[in-house]
């Protein structure tokens, strides 16, 4: 008897928990539709698009944008300013240093995939140099030794391969991207360490650790940002020329002036 009412009371808690988690699915299925909605909302304006051939999505953009801005405003400014300020500078630089070289195993397969042997094989060399040497990457003694530093992704590969121009995108939570970009997060998301720890050990320490790093390296550029005429332009520009700037291998092809000027005349 005592056994029969032992399988009851687990039927009912097992039932309840199912009922808990349909529960909180809906919830945060309705969160996710009420921040489309409200983002979709916002963007439904008249304003004239400020670059409508890179940005045609301009409107839903600044929803995003102005999203992502009050949340960092609330948390992750707020996070970096008190990491900044416990932090010295020099055990800034080592812990910005080791995240970069944990990112190195993404740049050499990058590099691979796109026919540049020469230089996949000078990064694993600085990988290994500033691993062991360089006390897990804390110290960047490959520069020093005279070995250059890479930053490559599947974003830029796929632009080597020829998909060159891709519409702007502000990303929720991430950021400012393109349409090629976002698809590429998913092949750092396959060969990224710090990935490799959340999918098979469940750890988030270092991305959040990561994250903090480089809100903190980007504090300076806070005022300048504040301080412009349209701030959503200044980031969204800034992103799209430096990604030019890192796609070309800092060699960009130069504009071509007389389509410019037939352009002006029209």
């Amino acid at each position: 008897m005592n056994s029969e009412k032992f399988e009851a009371t687990r039927h009912d808690q097992q039932v309840a928990a199912g009922r808990d988690r349909r529960g909180w699915v809906q919830l945060l299925r309705r969160g996710w539709i009420a921040v489309v909605l409200v983002l979709c909302g916002c963007a439904s304006t008249g304003a004239p698009l400020t670059a409508p051939e890179a940005d045609p999505w301009e409107p839903f953009n600044r929803s995003v944008y102005k999203f992502n801005d009050g949340l960092d405003r609330i948390l992750l400014k707020p996070v970096a300013k008190g990491y900044d300020a416990v932090m010295p500078d020099a055990p800034q630089r080592g812990v910005r240093n080791f995240f970069r070289n944990l990112a190195y195993p993404v740049t050499f397969l990058n590099l691979l995939l796109q026919g540049k042997v020469d230089e996949s094989i000078t990064a694993s060399g600085r990988f290994f140099m500033n691993t062991t040497v360089g006390l897990f990457g804390f110290f960047d003694v490959a520069t020093k030794a005279g070995l250059p530093a890479y930053n490559e992704d599947f974003g830029q590969t796929m632009a080597v391969w020829g998909w060159e121009e891709s519409r702007y995108l502000m990303v929720p939570v991430l950021g400012p991207s393109t349409i090629r970009d976002t698809g590429g997060r998913s092949f750092y998301g396959f060969a990224s360490p710090i990935s490799y720890m959340i999918r098979e050990e469940n750890e988030y320490r270092p991305l959040i650790a990561d994250i903090i790093t480089v809100r903190a390296s980007l504090l300076p550029f806070d005022k300048d940002i504040e301080a412009a005429n349209d701030p959503y332009v200044l980031v969204r520009d800034v992103y799209l020329q430096n990604r030019e700037f890192e796609i070309y291998d800092g060699d960009p092809p130069a504009p071509d002036y007389d389509a410019l000027l037939e352009d002006v005349e029209e």
